[in-house]
């Protein structure tokens, strides 16, 4: 069984070779619901030894798995999607008592994860195909084949916990390859029940493994898994502090990396920016998810003439917002993750106070939670203009036209999402392609993901692609393959 009831709270196990097992030293941890303080899972505490064992059990299934016909990998990963969805509810309920999403998020998580499941099922052969590449010799064939690169580590953060497994698995999996999921140490009941689906769906022993582990145990499991000689490929969502660690360790064995880590994403407003529309996605991306999403919305650079009605307007909108208790069912926001992310927002708001900023909105924790919070007048001098809060807290920063909100935006270490409001159309994609970042979204949210999309940004967000045709090729290797034809001539050194 993946998970048990033990003394009333539920224990999930390794999921190695088909099969669902203990830590090798029978070590379990707890995770904490981070709105009651209680214990939400008892989950195996894996340590490098158990990594191993993962690793082993993917490298035996890739051969098989690889050699299926693309149809059959599709039509399995087709049959995952309909068993996540028939698992909605289980896994709602786990993604509130572990992360403290209200159920309305964890359904978002589902639904954007069968999604990206779907797509990757359809992309079965165009992830695989290669081109024919005229030669200058006419009497030889020259291909560029597309091949997978075996075993796969996926490392998947709590935030979005089931929906960010579709950053990577389903690609991986439909083109040929076997997979290592890392659990988050905070969410590994829902990660076991997603797990728990793709074994039903049809995955053969071992294309899939789960990975669970307590915090301490963390630096270890990650270097184990990220340094194995048989891990070909490492795909991260996360911070950028562990990013860094994590391509450090993969070079040792020159693993290719795939990094979504960090956010301060820009929301420019130009003067004739349509405020209705632009305050809606505002609030939206500032505070989804509690703020917690390398996506969430992290600077309002607006044009001065409009800067205190947007910025009063967003702060009403703000303060009518629901947060508390994630089992509510008027609850907007649930919990921050711990009581260190919460001291943290709460740092930002002090200091951007202290050092002028005006608090519109919000401000205070109470208890696990923080109230959504909008600061105007914010200058470079504060540390809310360049950190991530990873909370519900949004800055208003006033600017003088276009080219001074291009330069403000592009102000900053992160370059993951963006979004410009204009009814100046032309000028908007101008600025877009001038701003230094990985997605731009023109009268739109920062907050968005669609699975045939390229998902990635530059500069300390990370690098490589998440998503679409760039997805995809980041789990295959190509191989250049020539035919000689007849008449070929014999070589000089053998004359």
């Amino acid at each position: 069984m993946s998970s048990t009831a033990v003394s009333g709270v539920l224990h999930q196990e390794l999921f190695i070779g088909g099969s669902w097992t203990s830590a090798e030293d029978q070590a379990v941890y707890e995770s904490v619901d981070p709105f009651t303080g209680e214990p939400a899972c008892r989950a195996a505490a894996a340590k490098a030894v158990d990594v191993d064992r993962a690793v082993a059990a993917a490298r035996r299934a890739f051969p098989e798995w690889a050699s299926r016909a693309p149809a059959e990998r599709s039509r399995i990963l087709f049959a995952c999607a309909d068993a996540i969805e028939a698992r909605a509810e289980e896994i709602s309920e786990a993604v509130t008592a572990e992360m403290g999403g209200p159920a309305g998020w964890g359904h978002f998580n589902i639904k954007i994860l069968v999604d990206k499941i779907r797509y990757a099922a359809m992309c079965a052969y165009e992830g695989l195909t290669g081109e024919v590449i005229p030669s200058d010799d006419t009497r030889r064939t020259a291909l560029a084949i597309r091949k997978p690169v075996g075993v796969v580590a996926s490392i998947v953060p709590w935030n979005a916990p089931v929906l960010l497994v579709g950053a990577s698995v389903p690609a991986a999996l439909v083109l040929g390859n076997t997979v290592v999921m890392k659990a988050s140490e905070q969410t590994p009941r829902t990660h076991g029940l997603v797990v728990r689906c793709l074994a039903e769906g049809g995955l053969p022993d071992g294309v899939i493994n789960l990975i669970t582990n307590a915090p301490q145990d963390a630096a270890d499991v990650v270097d184990a898994l990220v340094s194995h000689r048989d891990v070909r490929r490492v795909h991260f969502t996360g911070s950028t502090r562990v990013g860094r660690i994590i391509a450090e360790k993969a070079s040792r064995t020159l693993t290719p990396v795939v990094l979504e880590l960090g956010g301060n994403a820009p929301f420019i407003v130009l003067a004739d920016a349509d405020l209705d529309v632009a305050v809606s996605a505002a609030a939206f991306g500032s505070f989804a998810n509690t703020g917690q999403g390398c996506l969430s919305t992290g600077r309002i650079v607006v044009d001065r003439s409009i800067a205190q009605e947007f910025a009063h307007r967003l702060a009403e909108v703000a303060g009518s917002i629901v947060y508390g208790d994630p089992r509510h069912a008027e609850t907007m926001l649930g919990p921050l993750i711990n009581p260190n992310s919460v001291k943290h927002v709460q740092e930002l708001v002090d200091d951007a106070v202290a050092r002028g900023a005006d608090l519109l909105a919000g401000g205070r924790a109470e208890g696990p939670c923080f109230a959504p919070t909008v600061l105007a007048g914010v200058t470079s001098e504060m540390r809310a203009y360049r950190e991530e809060s990873f909370g519900p807290m949004v800055t208003v920063i006033p600017v003088d036209g276009p080219e001074e909100a291009l330069a403000v935006a592009n102000d900053n270490d992160y370059g993951l999402t963006s979004a410009i409001f204009s009814r100046n159309v032309t000028l908007a994609l101008d600025l877009a392609k001038r701003l230094d970042v990985g997605m731009c979204h023109i009268n739109g949210a920062t907050l968005d993901d669609e699975a045939q999309m390229p998902f990635g940004g530059v500069k300390n967000s990370g690098y490589g692609k998440s998503g679409g045709r760039a997805g995809l090729t980041e789990f295959t290797e190509v191989e250049w393959i020539t035919i000689e034809g007849p008449g070929t001539p014999r070589y000089p050194i053998s004359e």
